[in-house]
């Protein structure tokens, strides 16, 4: 259920804005989103697995904060982002 090591260490590849960066909200949003997705097949499966349900929807609260605060610091830097992971919006 959870993403392994070597995944997240693609994700933060494929997505960091500088060398050392780990904890750009770019990075937070695209590790968050493979969880989400993950989660979801999960529940899809478990449909009465409540405790993952509620752990899904802290994660999707904290990648919409994540999201507006790159929307309102950088329009450009978002769009892109949403652009590259598929998100609607």
């Amino acid at each position: 259920m959870a993403i392994t090591q070597e995944r997240k260490q693609e994700l933060i590849a494929a997505h960091k804005t500088h060398d050392n960066d780990t904890g750009s909200p770019e990075v937070q949003v695209a590790i968050l989103t493979e969880n989400i997705v993950n989660l979801t097949n999960h529940l899809k499966v478990h449909k009465k697995d409540h405790h993952s349900r509620r752990g899904l929807l802290k994660m999707v609260g904290q990648r919409r904060k994540l999201l507006t605060y790159l929307k309102n610091k950088d329009v450009n830097r978002y769009s892109a982002l949403i652009e590259k992971l598929g998100l609607r919006r």
